[in-house]
Formats: C-alpha cells, sequence, structure tokens
C-alpha cells in the first residue's frame, strides 16, 4: 500500500494554475519535490494537507481519503513549513507543553530519546537556536507523535553545508526501517542527490517527472560538441548551451544521434532542472563551455 498518493490535484489562482498533478510514494522511501520558484511546490504540499482548497483530485494517505479522514490522518503527518518560527522567546518545553495536547498517541520516551539525539535544550528559547536546531526541533515534535510521513518545504533552505548534510544524513536514518516515508521539496538538487529515492519534478504548475532518481539520470544524457555539430543535435534537445567553442545539450537517451567525436556524460538533477527550464529558448554565451 502506497503512504501517500495524490491523483489529478488541480488548483486555480488569478495568475497561476496548478494542473492534473499525480503522484505517489511507498513506505520507506524518500522522495524530493523539485521545481523553480513559483512552480508550485508549496501550493501543491497546501493542498495535500488541506491548508487551501483544491479545486478537484484526489489526496489518499495511509490508504484513507484524506478529505473524508482529515483529523485521523493528520495524527499521522509530521508537516513543515521551511523554518517554522514559534514564539522566539518561548522555551522549547513550553512549546511542546502545547504541541502535545494535540495528538493522543504522543511518546514521550521517543521525545526525550530525540532531544538526546539531536543535542536539543528544551531550557533555551527559540531565538537561541541555530537554523539548523530549529529544524531538527520541528522534527523532534514530529517524530514524538509517530508520524509516519513527514512532509516538508525547503527544510535545508538556508542550512549551512555541514547542518544540511547532517540534515540528509537523518533522514536516511528515518526510513531505514521501512516504517516511514519523507517527501519534501528543494531547490537545492545536490541534496537530492545524495538521499532521494523518487524524485517529482513540476514547472509552471503542470508535472514533468515523477520516477525513481535512477531512472530520471538514465531517462537523460549531456551531450558536448563542436559548432559544426549542433545542428545535427539541436532538434533532438530539451534545450541548448552554446558558444564560439562549442554547445552543450540535454537529450534524452534514446533520442542522441550517432556522430563520431559527441561526447556523452550522465546528468546531475541540477543539469537536468536547468535544461528543462531553459526549454523554449536558446541560451547563448561568450565564455567557454
Amino acid at each position: 500500500m502506497n503512504i501517500l498518493e495524490i491523483a489529478n490535484l488541480n488548483k486555480t489562482y488569478p495568475t497561476f494554475k496548478l494542473e492534473n498533478i499525480s503522484f505517489a510514494l511507498e513506505p520507506g522511501y524518500i522522495m524530493g519535490f523539485i521545481g523553480s520558484n513559483g512552480a508550485g511546490k508549496t501550493t501543491t504540499l497546501k493542498s495535500i494537507m488541506n491548508l487551501v482548497r483544491k479545486d478537484s483530485g484526489t489526496v489518499r494517505a495511509f490508504g484513507l481519503d484524506f478529505a473524508e479522514n482529515e483529523n485521523a490522518v493528520k495524527q499521522k503527518i509530521g508537516f513543515m513549513m521551511g523554518e517554522t518560527d514559534y514564539f522566539p522567546k518561548h522555551r522549547l518545553r513550553q512549546i511542546t507543553d502545547v504541541v502535545r495536547r494535540f495528538y493522543p498517541d504522543w511518546n514521550e520516551a521517543a521525545y526525550r530519546d530525540c532531544l538526546r539525539r539531536f543535542g536539543l535544550d528544551e531550557s533555551k528559547k527559540v531565538d537561541e537556536l541555530s537554523s539548523g536546531m530549529r529544524v531538527k526541533f520541528n522534527l523532534t515534535l514530529a517524530l514524538s507523535h509517530n508520524a509516519q510521513l513527514l512532509i516538508l518545504d525547503e527544510p535545508t533552505s538556508g542550512l549551512d553545508p555541514v547542518a544540511r548534510d547532517d540534515l540528509l544524513e537523518l533522514f536516511q536514518e528515518l526510513i531505514e526501517d521501512g516504517s516511514r516515508s519523507i517527501l519534501f521539496s528543494t531547490h537545492i538538487t545536490t541534496d537530492l542527490d545524495k538521499c532521494a529515492d523518487f524524485i517529482t519534478y513540476i514547472k509552471n504548475g503542470r508535472m514533468l517527472e515523477s520516477c525513481s532518481k535512477d531512472d530520471l539520470i538514465g531517462k537523460y544524457r549531456i551531450v558536448k560538441g563542436t559548432p559544426a555539430q549542433l545542428e545535427s543535435v539541436q532538434a533532438a534537445a530539451v534545450s541548448v548551451r552554446s558558444n564560439s567553442l562549442g554547445f552543450q545539450a540535454l537529450l534524452e537517451t534514446d533520442r542522441i544521434p550517432k556522430i563520431d567525436g559527441l561526447t556523452i556524460d550522465p546528468p546531475t538533477l541540477e543539469d537536468i532542472m536547468v535544461f528543462h527550464e531553459r526549454k523554449g529558448g536558446y541560451a547563448h554565451e561568450s565564455a567557454a563551455l
């Protein structure tokens, strides 16, 4: 059974439209949710959590229709929008005293274990915590009510590289026993290179890809060549960057022409996203590639 299923999710605003977003996440995996700023990532996550009312589509979690079982489903979800700001002058224990009242399944032993594991001091005030420690406090609260699904919006944004790496290692640890899954949005694709099992990619409110990370990377190749070779590649390319010395293009693997002298390499997630965001345009650069 999938831990989360989204089918044909739609939401229309005066200047933006989220169209037919569909994907599923199994227990025990991490899914990265990518797209440029304004692509609709936050709108999708808020629609999943019923924080904004979707126009149509269905959301199922733990085999249940979300809309019909909202309270029960939310008990099993840890949701975080960026760096959540609690009352900055309140101590962590004061915030915890409020939060635990909302969860009948609150596990005090798990809470204490997370405090020790993350090095959190309950006597500290929120404004005394670093960005990384605030994220860990949010995760502590989620894990203390036995959340089986973590939905996180830009959890690594604003963290330094060491704090980000620590957090990604934690994500991998959290899913090891196969009982939890994590869906998190980010524009830092290098984070997903390290920890994601699946990628869902949206652009301008529409879904471009939703598959395993390995399948997504395997679907494309970065092709490099000379200016004279560009014409033979350009029509099949997702998009192209070029200068007087040569070109660089993203192509689907099965559409690469058989031309001697081309350099063909697997892309990173960042490559895939950058070239897709350029699609429809053509970049000519003066610097060497």
